[in-house]
């Protein structure tokens, strides 16, 4: 389904690792795959505690901060924490209002809206704080970028500390104490902590201890924001999570009930898709501030109602996400058909400007194509909205060549936000395709998976996947292993699933066997035939079933490079296999022309063909909808076209394969027959004297037509006489004698052979067709 790029780690270094660090195979492997290629490196990275934290005072301005807030926590001063909507924000917010609480701080938070605000420091809020009596703004994961924001605060008179990780403009805003870990003036060692990570801290500092607690929530964070999971964050999650797995904390029981998992099974996976779309639900429908107060609270029966309420809201984020992205489709579908440009430009009005993001992200999935959906505000004529790109087309620069109609956007190469003129979106949308063809190439537009772990069955058992537990966690930086499987034999097929809509298959090297299961895969099941050889990609898991444990692999794609052939022979009902074939590149192929009026009404116009009558396409793919009179003329369309996927259906409206010939003795006894009756109607009487004999029903009209086609009868009137005639004649001379035998052979041959032996006879056309092509 996708253009693969395998990776090999070096197997020497494997061993090597393999050997100093007494890990399994697996685990070196992943680890090379990563550029973790010394037995030190190695070791520090998979054994972190808390001497790989650093100095929270190596941060710039950190000093300066602590004084500030702790001046005014002295001088009982109202202290504001100005945060991001998203779960970094909410996170930070909640960390750093912990760690003042602690120190007796008068502070409360103040969050933007989203739809009314937007993103980042904003005057009317600042106003608002300054009007709660706030003389100290702290912001967290989103102030570096509010240079006139920040000095509207100064002239209220109020201080402002900015604490932040996200890429800074020009021009730094000129607060009091800006700690941020890649200020320029600065020297921490690590410059990819999240927003959380900042403020967590700042919070060390102040507290001037390692609150951690608090590490349950800059987990939360840091992987949300999907920052690096290397250096400090890499231990901020993975003892985040740890400590997660049996805390007491309200929030983090309540949440992960409502999200159907369990506590102690929490993982950075369980954290991305299941408590982080939770906490980011309630900023991107309206106000943030529940989430916050949900990590706040210390009243179980409270948490349990917000985290209910942070669930209804990430339900009703789903559903208004896959309605919007039906609506892009149809969009989509009605603009282009099929010949979809290099970018896609879409909107509409009434489209919820806080998900926008995530269906930029379903559209570019699904049709891998830089994507920007866009919200339209009528009375206002201006459009809010997101972007998503792929590999090789820099969002962000794309957008830059057209700043003179984006008044607001900022982004990274793959993602982006804008608002631009609602009237200006079909010129954005023009440029950027013109654009893109000097960035894109057609090569560029197919979907790419990277796959970097290839491993053997042998290699893989349950103890090594519990052990895997020790790289954790994966993420940016360290990315989750894609694993490799090749040249597997397919043992078992099957479609699971109360649609059928996945499938299950049993996959063995010969020797070893291992499970794979493809969700919403369930219609490949029908393009695999026994024994085809695969390489499958995908996940590893343990699967528990009844008590038993068993590796099982997630399928996300797999290739097969043999030629197959389905066996449809023997299944009447047309609604059972013509929806298996593949629309595109198929030929239906028959070769009487009964067949043809047979199948035209179910069958695509355009794609049956009469042999000898009709010029068959070169096509992958052929279904041969009946038997010839003869092999030679399927051997001829097999060699000519050495297709990929052959369906055989040989339908036989009248099969004689198991009627077989009448014997010699019946044709004698039967003409002996003849001659004593003179006259015999074998139209009427025949079936009796069949049925008298033992005989198959047209036995005695088969007879009856060698033996006339011979001259020995001659037939009158439905009546058949015997003809006196010098010389000998055998059967195997007349054409009913001989199209019968041929059938027969014709039917043993293609239509009850066993599989394997059908298929080694195509095998043999398809090795003539190659060998005949090369000489």
């Amino acid at each position: 389904m996708k253009k693969w790029t395998v990776e090999r780690p070096n197997e020497k270094i494997v061993d090597v690792l393999k050997t100093e660090l007494k890990i399994p195979r697996v685990h070196a492997k992943i680890l090379v795959s990563r550029g973790i290629t010394n037995s030190t490196e190695a070791k520090s990275f998979l054994h972190m505690d808390q001497m790989s934290m650093h100095d929270p005072y190596l941060l710039y301005d950190m000093e300066k901060a602590v004084t500030l807030i702790n001046q005014a926590i002295k001088d009982n001063k109202r202290i504001a924490i100005y945060g991001d909507y998203d779960a970094d924000g909410v996170t930070s917010i909640s960390v750093l209002k912990t760690a003042l609480k602690r120190l007796g701080a008068d502070v409360f938070f103040v969050i933007p809206d989203r739809f009314v605000h937007g993103y980042g420091p904003n005057k009317d809020l600042f106003q608002e704080i300054y009007e709660q009596r706030a003389s100290l703004i702290i912001t967290v994961d989103n102030g570096v970028s509010g240079v006139d924001e920040v000095a509207f605060a100064k002239t209220l008179g109020m201080s402002v500390i900015i604490t932040d990780h996200h890429e800074p403009g020009d021009v730094w805003p000129d607060a009091d104490a800006v700690i941020h870990p890649r200020h320029p003036k600065g020297s921490y060692p690590f410059g990819d902590l999240a927003g959380v990570g900042v403020a967590f801290k700042l919070a060390c500092a102040l507290l001037e201890e390692l609150p951690l607690d608090l590490l349950e929530l800059v987990a939360i964070g840091t992987v949300a924001d999907l920052v690096p999971l290397r250096g400090e964050n890499r231990y901020f999650v993975k003892e985040g999570i740890n400590r997660m797995r049996v805390s007491r904390r309200p929030a983090i029981q309540a949440l992960t009930r409502v999200a159907g998992t369990m506590q102690a099974d929490l993982t950075e996976e369980s954290i991305g898709f299941m408590i982080g779309p939770r906490i980011n639900a309630a900023g991107r429908l309206g106000d943030a501030s529940p989430a916050v107060d949900l990590f706040m609270t210390d009243d179980i029966t409270k948490a349990t109602m917000l985290a209910e309420k942070m669930d209804s809201l990430n339900k009703e984020r789903q559903a208004l996400v896959t309605t919007m992205a039906l609506e892009a489709e149809e969009i989509i579908s009605e603009m282009y058909g099929e010949a979809i440009p290099n970018v896609l430009v879409i909107a509409k009005e009434g489209w919820n400007a806080g998900v926008v993001g995530i269906v930029a992200s379903r559209l570019t999935e699904k049709y891998y194509r830089p994507s920007i959906v866009l919200s339209l505000d009528v009375e206002k004529g201006i459009a809010k909205g997101s972007a998503r790109s792929i590999t090789g087309f820099n969002m962000y620069e794309e957008l830059t060549e057209n700043a003179h109609i984006l008044p607001h956007f900022g982004g990274h190469p793959m993602a982006a936000g804008m608002s631009l003129n609602s009237s200006d979106i079909m010129e954005l949308r023009e440029n950027l395709n013109r654009q893109s063809e000097t960035s894109l190439t057609s090569e560029m537009l197919v979907p790419k998976l990277a796959i970097d772990v290839p491993l053997t069955i042998d290699e893989i058992d349950v103890k090594v996947l519990e052990s895997l537990e020790l790289l954790r966690p994966f993420g940016m930086g360290f990315i989750k292993p894609v694993y490799l499987l090749e040249d597997l034999s397919v043992k078992s097929i099957r479609k699971i699933g109360a649609a059928q809509n996945h499938l299950k298959l049993e996959l063995t090297n010969g020797k070893d066997t291992i499970d794979a299961i493809g969700f919403g895969l369930g219609h490949i099941g029908d393009q695999l035939t026994p024994s085809v050889k695969l390489s499958v990609v995908g996940d590893l898991q343990v699967n528990e079933w009844n008590g038993n444990k068993k590796p099982q692999l997630l399928i996300r794609d797999l290739l097969s490079d043999e030629w197959q052939l389905f066996d449809l022979r023997g299944v009447h009902e047309q609604s059972r296999w013509l929806h298996t074939i593949p629309a595109k590149c198929t030929a239906f192929i028959a070769f009487q022309e009964q067949t043809v009026s047979h199948f035209k009404s179910s069958i695509k116009e355009g794609s049956i063909y009469e042999y000898g009558k009709d010029e068959i396409p070169d096509v992958d793919n052929i279904v041969f909808l009946d038997i010839p009179s003869n092999s030679s003329s399927l051997e001829t369309v097999v060699k000519k076209l050495n297709p990929k996927r052959i369906y055989a259906h040989f339908h036989v409206p009248e099969s004689k394969y198991f009627d077989g010939l009448p014997s010699r003795e019946q044709f004698g006894w039967y003409y002996s027959f003849l001659k004593k009756q003179m006259n015999f109607d074998f139209v009427n009487k025949g079936k009796a004297l069949a049925k008298h004999k033992s005989w198959n029903n047209d036995s005695v009209y088969f007879m009856t037509k060698v033996f006339f086609e011979l001259g020995f009868v001659k037939i009158e009137n439905g009546f058949t006489s015997v003809v006196e005639i010098t010389g000998k004649r055998d059967l195997t001379e007349a054409p009913a004698y001989k199209e019968r035998e041929n059938q027969m052979k014709l039917e043993e041959q293609l239509v009850y052979a066993p599989y394997m032996d059908l298929k080694r006879w195509f095998d043999t056309l398809r090795i003539e067709a190659v060998n005949g092509e090369e000489q």
